[in-house]
């Protein structure tokens, strides 16, 4: 496991937008790289007081020495994240690889399936089963063709790849649990289905699944902390078990995973998430207006006495 020193951080090399609250980070981080395997997980800090966010290694380059990371803008974090993290700048630190990395080997034919956001994580698996010299098989969903990423980068690596979106605009109208039908109907001989995306989404897939007997592994995204096990935020109940995202996993048999426990304890710190993200966006307003030059200070300079953006900052 490797950190940042404080002085240095991890200087953001490359960035793309996929949409208007979907972008990828390309870190420069060589030891990252050479230990980095498809599954893994890393917790970032964007700056010394800021939140750690687990993020799933989305792609990786040994020769290059980068680390790639897909973020989604929905909580104060993740948005601050999406304003400040350019080409140039730095990230404050990282911490990983974490998580049990994927078990790759042994499989003659799997299907690799994501959903939304969940394309970029399952994207080095995906490329991983394939250097394994298995049979690929990529699904992917999106809500529409606008927003569909990575797709080239796909069928690089698979044998075959099914293109999935709500309204149509491109491949077939459906959901990814569609797409993965299709998949059964094509090949009796699937050995594993893995699956990345929203919880009710990779229910979906598990229910999909389920009766006919294809072992399905899902990643779990549960509110984590130290990413150590210490601190129990990540517990999932898998079966009569329960077990921490963050040593345990973060992939479980999907046909044992508690979804309704998952998304419950996901919901848990909504309003709390909302406060700090509205307080963060009113100090946004409130620096970008014009400042008042306070009389008698001697200096010129403004003064608005304003609070520390980042001071007890919960959520995001």
């Amino acid at each position: 496991m490797t950190e940042t020193t404080p002085a240095a951080g991890f200087r953001i090399l490359a960035r793309e937008d996929f949409s208007d609250v979907t972008y990828s980070l390309v870190v420069h981080h060589p030891l990252m790289a050479k230990a980095a395997q498809p599954g893994q997980f890393v917790i970032v800090m964007s700056h010394e007081s800021g939140e750690r966010i687990p993020l799933t290694i989305a792609d990786f380059d040994r020769k290059k020495g980068t680390v790639t990371l897909v973020v989604q803008a929905v909580g104060k974090s993740t948005k601050e994240m999406q304003q400040v993290c350019q080409p140039g700048t730095s990230l404050y630190g990282i911490v990983g690889p974490m998580g049990v990395p994927s078990p790759l080997a042994g499989k003659k034919k799997v299907v690799c399936v994501g959903g939304g956001l969940g394309v970029a994580p399952i994207y080095p698996q995906a490329r991983g089963f394939k250097e394994n010299g298995a049979y690929v098989i990529g699904v992917l969903g999106f809500r529409t063709k606008n927003l569909v990423f990575w797709a080239d980068k796909f069928r690089a690596c698979c044998d075959e790849l099914i293109l999935c979106t709500d309204d149509g605009s491109v491949g077939m109208k459906g959901f990814v649990s569609d797409g993965i039908k299709v998949a059964i109907e094509g090949h009796k001989d699937i050995d594993e289905v893995v699956a990345i995306g929203p919880p009710i989404m990779m229910k979906a897939c598990a229910d999909t699944t389920r009766p006919h007997a294809i072992k399905t592994i899902v990643s779990l995204n549960p509110i984590m902390v130290d990413g150590t096990g210490m601190c129990g935020g990540c517990r999932v109940k898998i079966g009569n078990e329960v077990k921490f995202a963050c040593v345990d996993g973060p992939d479980f048999d999907g046909h044992k995973v508690d979804f309704n426990d998952l998304m419950m304890r996901l919901r848990r710190y909504k309003e709390e998430e909302k406060a700090a993200l509205d307080r963060w966006s009113e100090n946004c307003r409130i620096m970008q207006q014009k400042p008042t030059v306070v009389p008698g200070n001697g200096t010129g300079e403004s003064s608005l006495g304003l609070p520390d953006p980042f001071e007890e900052a919960m959520g995001g």
